[in-house]
């Protein structure tokens, strides 16, 4: 069952004054959370996360106008928005009105941190802001986001989430020691949250997890168990770099789940003698963003395009309230939200590292007799 289960990394232990967004920003900022971290080991046995900071300004609106942090070239910029043109009811976003199409801006930009934890995950051993991740192309111009990380053969491989007025894409970085990470480029061009590689090739091929999302959805047959919506889907890679969707539908949102709404990616799958394990998030409708939970499914090791196990009914994790309880005050999110990113193997448990609360990283031990 769960052991150990604590936070990590709270805002409080960024030090903003090291952020890369002081090249340029010099209002202050504070964090709104450091939260979502892709999870590996590295070569000496320690964890490393990869930390999503999003950091906003302390005060966005000034003179009748809302402020976006933007990155350019040459450092980072404020953009304003009349208030009389937007929609603020969502803390993380605001939406531009009177737009032929849906139009966001963010009220915070997103970098990568890495921080380092000893091997079991329960205390932070180093954080490296000299390898922060930053935004570094104008397809990025918004920030970088929710990393998750794979290592695969002698090699890791993290996908993050870029964003920008050009595109909403999915962008990969490769190391040679879990540490470094080099960009090199976009892997998707479409809105893609959660894109995450399998830890280990199928056959000869990269095989990864998709989340395309998407404004308009079909329907199913009335009888049928399945809900229409965004659905975590396949696709493979003779490089890692170009991809091909498969034609299996993947794991879909199921009628009387608590998971309903959606389902998108969690944890890049690892190999385990029952086939390939992933933990999953499905969200149930409520007020604004919904009610994250974790659930877990069991692919196919062969043709990870069949599950062979999904387990939507019961969560494997859910937002703890006692978690966030010292830190209360810098919640802004209306409903529970737990959002696993991350899962390594530890001998007779995983470990498992989530996003609490849009806010800070959370670590838990999982029996591996919970998966049996």
């Amino acid at each position: 069952m769960a052991g150990h289960d604590a936070l990590i990394f709270t805002p409080d232990d960024v030090d903003l004054s090291r952020s890369p967004l002081r090249r340029g920003v010099t209002e202050p900022t504070y964090v709104l959370g450091a939260f979502n971290p892709g999870l590996t080991r590295l070569p000496s046995g320690n964890l490393l996360l990869m930390v999503r900071v999003a950091e906003a300004l302390s005060e966005p609106v000034i003179d009748g106008n809302v402020r976006a942090i933007r990155w350019t070239p040459a450092g980072y910029v404020l953009d304003a928005h009349p208030l009389t043109g937007v929609d603020m009811a969502d803390p993380r976003q605001f939406e531009l009105r009177d737009h032929a199409h849906r139009v966001l801006a963010l009220t915070s930009l997103s970098w990568l941190l890495p921080v380092e934890l000893n091997p079991d995950g329960t205390a932070v051993v180093a954080v490296h802001y000299d390898r922060a991740i930053e935004p570094a192309a104008s397809y990025q111009d918004y920030g970088v986001e929710d990393a998750r990380i794979s290592r695969i053969g002698d090699s890791w491989y993290m996908t993050t989430c870029s964003v920008s007025a050009e595109r909403h894409s999915t962008t990969l970085h490769t190391s040679a020691n879990g540490l470094d990470y080099q960009l090199q480029g976009m892997i998707l061009d479409h809105q893609n949250k959660d894109m995450l590689l399998f830890e280990g090739k199928v056959g000869d091929a990269f095989t990864a997890l998709t989340r395309p999302l998407g404004e308009c959805y079909f329907a199913y047959p009335e009888d049928s168990p399945w809900i229409g919506g965004p659905s975590i889907n396949l696709a493979t890679s003779p490089d890692a770099l170009h991809w091909r969707p498969l034609p299996s539908p993947g794991i879909r949102a199921r009628k009387g789940s608590t998971s309903a709404m959606k389902v998108g990616g969690g944890t890049p799958p690892v190999l385990t003698d029952a086939g390939w394990l992933t933990i999953y998030h499905g969200v149930e409708r409520r007020e604004k963003v919904g009610i994250y939970r974790s659930f877990w499914a069991l692919l196919d090791r062969d043709d990870p395009g069949t599950v062979l196990r999904i387990e939507d009914q019961a969560s494997l994790l859910e937002a703890n309230p006692a978690l966030t309880a010292p830190i209360a005050h810098q919640l802004y999110l209306p409903t529970p939200v737990v959002f696993s990113s991350g899962l390594v193997d530890a001998g007779d448990r995983y470990i498992v590292a989530s996003g609490e609360a849009d806010l800070a990283c959370r670590i838990t031990h999982l029996d591996k007799a919970i998966f049996a």
